[in-house]
């Protein structure tokens, strides 16, 4: 279930990601692309314009967006289930330290010195 839902959400972002690109710039964003919301005595010039707001390709995006924040909380909310509750101060301080190295070597040499 966890496998396919990660598919659905990753197929949603790349088809999000490619309708927001075919999506006509506004040109009023941080004063990029030139156009748009400046004046002229237009009113609203760069808020509404002849296409609409609502148009196919920002529904489609709104709607896929919608679809990727739900498969966001899905993934999420299965990603939660699997550990256990309790802190981790709850465990005493010998299961959290790496188990001690041992140490081969003899004590002693094993060649006597003259």
């Amino acid at each position: 279930m966890e496998l396919i839902l990660l598919v659905v959400h990753l197929v949603l972002a790349v088809v999000l990601i490619g309708v927001v690109l075919m999506q006509r710039s506004e040109g009023g964003g941080l004063g990029i692309g030139g156009g748009g919301g400046g004046g002229g005595g237009a009113g609203m010039s760069g808020l509404m314009t002849g296409r609409g707001t609502a148009n196919f390709l920002t529904r489609t995006t709104a709607i896929l967006a919608a679809c990727f924040m739900a498969t966001s909380i899905g993934l999420a909310i299965l990603a939660g289930g699997h550990g256990e509750s309790g802190s981790i101060l709850d465990q005493p301080v010998e299961e959290l330290l790496p188990p001690p190295i041992e140490d081969s070597a003899p004590a002693e040499p094993s060649v006597p010195v003259q």
